[in-house]
């Protein structure tokens, strides 16, 4: 069973019939959104999805400068050859005196 990241819940059907009342009652809480008895979606108060934001991108900023400071750029070809032979599929072996045919 997946965990439920939120101490409110409701189902699709309740959040379906009466959004209003869902949101009043939530005020400034989290809500799980259950699709059989599984987290389908979480609604979020406007002002911890503003918070959210602003801490990924302020996340993404530090990685983003971690990686100017940490040396000099490979360019992406190299990269990317170097992904490729660590990570290619192995070709497959064609079997001895049989030939392919067109």
């Amino acid at each position: 069973m997946e965990q439920v990241l939120a101490s409110r819940s409701v189902s699709i059907t309740e959040l379906k019939r009466s959004p209003s009342a869902v949101l009043a009652q939530a005020g400034s809480e989290i809500v799980a959104v259950l699709n059989h008895n599984r987290p389908a979606a979480y609604l979020l108060p406007p002002h911890v999805y503003e918070a959210m934001l602003t801490r990924l991108s302020a996340d993404l900023r530090r990685a983003i400068q971690e990686g100017i400071a940490s040396g000099p750029a490979i360019p992406t070809v190299k990269m990317f050859d170097e992904l490729n032979t660590r990570y290619a599929e192995p070709a497959p072996h064609a079997k001895p005196g049989r030939k392919r045919s067109a």
